[in-house]
């Protein structure tokens, strides 16, 4: 049970030993192997923006209401990148997806406050850019902390055009009981990579994200490219490389050339190694002073907010008592995918998509598109 909890907070699972996770389906027949190459952003959205060159929006539709997505805590607005190809395939509607601060490609001032109440302003003010004083109307829908983010923001009326909102996979019964032990169970994560398509083998094998495709094209809002301290002209590669070319002059003068150039081989191929070392965006430790912010009240909140809701859950064991109590007095509409991991949406995108399309043409938010067989 302790370790389903991790599952409502930040990431998924680290990999078990062997690198597969108990119960992983990843045997391949023999001499079939898996396609772990990265998948670019315009297969799934249409257009980028970068609002005031500070938000990374990826937009998708041009008419209907809005749907604004919100991703989880470590991720980007890549994770909905399957999931928006699929909805916009079945309700007329519009897609925006934020890279939150800190996250992705957003590039913000004091980019390290991850408050729950600078968040929902930084949404709020997205918003008013984009669609000024009259917005269309919006469904704000959001994955755990992009989920907890969402409550906050519409429980405040921050969003004036507010169809309704979807939070998946986020209760706060559980989420603040998995608090104490995340940070060890961040600690378990790989910490560098030594590739792009070694991350998204690791994301995959290791159950964080259980959808190949997805995985392919979200991963790389989760790693970047570590940089290299840049370094004066004529400096060398190497630490302490002043000494160790006196010891390539001894060297070949006792052992010759050959000696000396198997040693700069070495040293290049390490230095190749260095350079190509992939990291996480995000160092998720160290927001651990806002998750208490992020989720404490949290069902409270939810249950407050008046406009019509929609709770996805990867487990129906994830309701607290007042979720629990809340969903039996029909306060909010509720839905379990089951065989899910924490990521739903990257996870069974299309499941997803036609829980949220149903639940939208219910409230007569928006119809199916023409042609589209229910």
């Amino acid at each position: 049970m302790e370790k389903q909890l991790h599952l409502n907070l930040l990431a998924a699972r680290p990999p078990a030993a062997g690198g597969l996770q108990a119960g992983s389906k990843m045997r391949m027949g023999p001499g079939r192997k898996r396609d772990f190459s990265p998948l670019g952003w315009s297969r799934y959205f249409q257009t980028i923006e970068d609002v005031e060159y500070v938000f990374r929006l990826y937009c998708s539709g041009s008419h209907g209401p809005v749907l604004l997505l919100l991703h989880g805590g470590g991720h980007s607005a890549l994770s909905w990148a399957v999931f928006t190809a699929v909805i916009c395939g079945r309700i007329n509607c519009r897609v925006v997806a934020m890279d939150l601060r800190g996250h992705g490609d957003t590039k913000v001032q004091n980019s390290e406050d991850l408050s729950a109440e600078t968040m929902a302003s930084d949404i709020s003010k997205v918003v008013e850019v984009l669609f000024g004083e009259a917005p269309p109307p919006i469904l704000m829908i959001g994955h755990s902390m992009g989920g907890a983010i969402a409550v906050h923001a519409a429980a405040a009326n921050q969003i004036p055009s507010l169809l309704g909102l979807c939070v998946i996979d986020v209760v706060e019964g559980t989420a603040m009981d998995a608090l104490n032990s995340m940070q060890s169970f961040l600690r378990s994560r790989p910490k560098t990579f030594k590739s792009l398509e070694n991350a998204i083998e690791w994301s995959v094998k290791s159950g964080q994200i259980r959808n190949i495709e997805s995985a392919r094209v979200s991963m790389g809002g989760q790693v970047k490219k570590r940089e290299e301290p840049s370094r004066a002209v004529g400096e060398s590669n190497t630490i302490g490389g002043g000494i160790l070319e006196e010891e390539e002059e001894e060297e070949e003068e006792e052992e010759g050339e050959e000696q000396s150039n198997k040693k700069r081989m070495k040293e290049e191929e390490q230095e190749s190694k260095r350079s190509s070392v992939f990291e996480w965006r995000v160092d998720l430790s160290r927001t651990e002073r806002f998750w208490t912010g992020w989720f404490r009240g949290l069902s409270a909140l939810f249950l407050s907010c008046t406009s019509p809701k929609l709770l996805l859950l990867a487990g129906v064991d994830r309701l607290d008592k007042d979720l629990t109590i809340g969903q039996m007095q029909g306060k909010f509409q509720l839905q379990v995918l089951p065989q899910c991991g924490h990521a739903v949406h990257e996870d069974a995108p299309d499941k997803v998509a036609d829980a949220i399309a149903t639940f939208m043409v219910r409230h007569k938010f928006t119809d199916f598109k023409e042609g589209f067989l229910w």
